[in-house]
């Protein structure tokens, strides 16, 4: 699979605190990449500086080809890279009709933005079921098939994903990580940060640990599902 985004020597710091420190990392097109590492290992940090919502403080990143470095934020989503956020970050007053077509306010494509609404209603049934209701009164997981039912809207040619199981119960993470595994085998390039360490890499084709902000092991998900660090580290073994 050729790159579709290329991350080269990427730093942020917040203050004197450096959270990300010179990693290198490649997604490849049509794949599931996860990040996975322990609270604070600076796996969000490294998706917002992807966003453009955080500044770097070194280091390229490349989406098929073009240097988005420096790109504000709204140009990298005009680009096709779209961040579902840790926690959600729906519109809880709104209706989750109105969040889904809020997610779809940057495209002229009208009549394919209608298609893509009446797919994420089939991708997400439960959602229409509680398309005119308030979002804020959806249970945890509803709210975070709103989220990705949202970012899909844009029709993204990288998602990229920040703990979507977090909070969840377990049936509803196997529901979520069923729905990533489908979205996926339809060509869309996923880019996953996910504490839950056994789910991811039984998703992602290649993953990476960041510890403390720097990458210390990458390899397939399978690799890293049995490797000795994971087990002990992650997987309680």
């Amino acid at each position: 699979m050729s790159a579709l985004l290329e991350v080269s020597g990427l730093a942020v710091a917040y203050g004197h605190v450096q959270a990300v420190k010179g990693i290198d990392f490649s997604l490849a097109k049509g794949e599931v990449t996860t990040l996975v590492g322990a609270n604070g290992a600076g796996k969000s940090t490294t998706l917002l500086a992807l966003s453009g919502l955080v500044p770097k403080a070194a280091g390229s990143i490349r989406f098929e080809g073009e240097d988005i470095t420096r790109l504000p934020a709204h140009r990298i989503v005009d680009r096709g890279i779209v961040q579902v956020a840790e926690g959600r970050a729906i519109l809880t007053t709104m209706s989750v009709r109105e969040n889904l077509e809020l997610g779809a306010y940057r495209r002229r494509d009208r009549a394919a933005a209608k298609a893509d609404f009446d797919r994420m209603l089939d991708l997400f049934p439960r959602l229409k079921e509680r398309l005119d209701g308030t979002a804020g009164n959806l249970s945890g997981g509803e709210q975070q098939m709103l989220a990705i039912a949202r970012a899909l809207m844009a029709r993204p040619r990288l998602l990229l994903l920040d703990e979507p199981s977090m909070g969840l119960a377990p049936l509803i993470v196997q529901e979520i990580f069923r729905i990533l595994a489908a979205i996926n085998a339809e060509g869309l390039t996923v880019f996953l940060v996910e504490q839950n360490v056994r789910q991811a890499l039984k998703l992602a084709r290649r993953a990476y640990v960041l510890e403390t902000g720097e990458i210390v092991l990458d390899g397939t998900g399978a690799e890293l599902l049995d490797h000795p660090r994971v087990l002990e580290a992650y997987l309680g073994v």
